[in-house]
């Protein structure tokens, strides 16, 4: 069972120099939530009515559209268990339901569900990042993962989605995915289309134009974003760090973690008490932007982390892991890579890259005008159109 948020009839296309109704379906659960693929969701449902398509989301739970669009329908699934497993069961069966009593041309996914006709795996492979884990923590964590149903569900549903014989196109934001998609899944490469992540690049013009005001002379400002430290790489950053004592610089950690204190701690044990700032969740990131030098991300596994092209187009320069997808649209003039996170020199290397490398206004004119071409609506565009040719005449 389901509810119907808003209805609408469908119409004809042939004003808009089509010549057929194109019927979309989207679906991606947790709508409620805010992040990079609920963006995406709700940015190509408007991007897709814009075009003349009719769209219907299947969701879960209570939501409020952030627009109103006469060819937007919205079915929510009543779904709300207590293990994350049965939610993601749950959902797959009432989406296969739901699709079974309805025709459309396109079934685009957001989520790990059995069946569609499009794929954005947002998420990466869930594969490879079970893959990471186990090395970065060890065999113990190979046994607790195969007993996991959560784990196992997530494997299955990715497995029967992404080898599908009626998948037509899966989107991927890193080259780094698409390997990854070819090792661990029988996928045809021609299937597979990267897209790296946009960013809003015109809505951060305005805070560009004033970090000079807001920057004080002070230290070297590094600055971290992410939820779940360990995952981001907090702790081989802190570690890193400890080896540059000479170095006069500030640390800005901002996200949540269930762990801080263990961060805390492991700073001050580390000598850094007085260099690392735990600012926690914030709801309001362009003043650390402003303030900042340069943001690292040491993640051990990222498809595509969005603060990578925020941070460049905030004119920072970016030092990344090569496990976080995002990396692929730094140059040289724009950030580094840590080539290997688990080797301290490497760490240690890439970081004094970025100490010679200050905050100038040329220099961040320069790396921001260097990714206005992953403008969000451009990136998001190449999604629908791809997605809609051969589709419509």
């Amino acid at each position: 069972m389901w509810n119907k948020l808003k209805s609408a009839p469908l119409y004809p296309l042939a004003n808009r120099g089509l010549t057929l109704i194109m019927r979309i379906v989207l679906i991606k659960s947790e709508l409620y939530r805010t992040g990079g693929l609920e963006k995406y969701t709700w940015q190509l449902a408007r991007d897709f009515c814009s075009l003349g398509c009719q769209v219907t989301l299947l969701t879960t739970g209570s939501i409020t559209p952030p627009f109103e669009h006469p060819e937007l329908e919205i079915c929510s699934f009543p779904i709300s268990y207590p293990l994350s497993v049965l939610n993601v069961l749950h959902f797959d069966r009432a989406v296969t339901t739901y699709l079974s009593q309805h025709h459309f041309p396109i079934i685009f996914s957001l989520d790990r569900t059995r069946y569609q006709t499009h794929i954005r795996a947002g998420n990466g492979v869930h594969a490879r990042y079970l893959q990471q884990r186990i090395q970065e923590e060890g065999f113990g964590k190979r046994i607790s993962f195969s007993l996991n149903p959560l784990h196992r569900t997530i494997l299955s549903l990715e497995k029967r989605g992404f080898e599908h014989p009626e998948l037509q196109l899966l989107f991927t934001n890193s080259q780094m995915v698409k390997r990854e998609l070819l090792t661990h899944y029988d996928l045809r490469p021609e299937k597979i289309q990267v897209i790296h992540n946009g960013v809003e690049w015109h809505h951060f013009q305005s805070a560009f134009d004033s970090w000079e005001e807001v920057k004080q002379p002070s230290s070297f400002q590094l600055l971290f974003v992410g939820h779940n430290y360990k995952r981001k790489g907090l702790d081989k950053l802190l570690r890193a760090l400890s080896l540059l004592r000479s170095r006069d610089f500030q640390l800005h950690v901002i996200g949540k973690d269930k762990n801080i204190p263990y961060y805390r701690h492991l700073a001050a044990t580390l000598q850094l008490e007085k260099k690392v700032n735990f600012v926690g969740p914030t709801a309001d990131i362009l003043p650390y932007y402003q303030r900042a030098d340069a943001l690292v991300i040491p993640s051990t596994y990222d498809p595509f982390a969005n603060v990578t092209v925020e941070a460049l187009a905030m004119g920072l320069f970016v030092v990344s892991s090569t496990t976080n997808g995002g990396h692929e649209v730094l140059t040289p003039e724009s950030g580094t890579i840590i080539e290997d996170l688990n080797c301290p020199d490497s760490c240690v290397n890439a970081l004094e890259q970025a100490f010679s490398r200050p905050k100038t206004p040329s220099q961040a004119l320069a790396i921001r005008s260097a990714v206005r071409h992953l403008d969000f609506s451009s990136q998001l565009r190449l999604m629908t159109q791809a997605t809609l040719k051969g589709h419509l005449s």
